[in-house]
């Protein structure tokens, strides 16, 4: 919480890197909880697409287009570190069911949702309020906007 996304070097390799590395992660969570590797995917893909969607709008409506690699990269290397943390959790909860790994889950949530209010405050120059509530729609557009679309295909 205390870098700026925008400082980020303009790094195709890096952002290449991080949508991978996301990709692929997104997609073993997504694997884990739906039981299907075809909606998976759909899903997955969607997801991603709605969230450079989502960041290219956001930047458009700022004026600020010209960062979208730098702004893409710190997005997704956020989503990846809390992944990390994620994946056990997933496993964890879908083996045991146990109340504790749900907790740890929301905690990891809201720390991802914090992370994410963090870069859209940084990106935009916005107050608190207002990165808080983009950053639920956020969520809102690429989480249940995925999940919806992959409803109707």
């Amino acid at each position: 919480f205390q870098s700026n996304p925008l400082t980020l070097p303009r790094s195709v390799d890096f952002f290449k890197q991080n949508f991978w590395f996301y990709y692929i992660v997104e997609y073993f969570i997504q694997v884990n909880m739906v039981d299907d590797p075809v909606e998976s995917f759909y899903e997955v893909s969607l997801e991603t697409a709605l969230t450079f969607l989502f960041i290219g709008i956001m930047l458009i409506l700022n004026r600020s287009l010209y960062v979208f690699i730098q702004a893409a990269t710190a997005f997704l290397f956020c989503e990846n570190v809390v992944a990390i943390f994620v994946v056990p959790v997933i496993v964890w909860l879908t083996t045991t069911d146990d109340a504790l790994s749900y907790y740890t889950f929301a905690a990891l949530a809201l720390w991802q949702y914090a992370l994410i209010a963090y870069l859209i405050q940084r990106i935009l120059s916005i107050n608190l309020v207002a990165s808080l509530v983009l950053s639920f729609l956020y969520f809102m557009v690429t989480y249940g906007g995925a999940f919806a679309l992959a409803q109707v295909i």
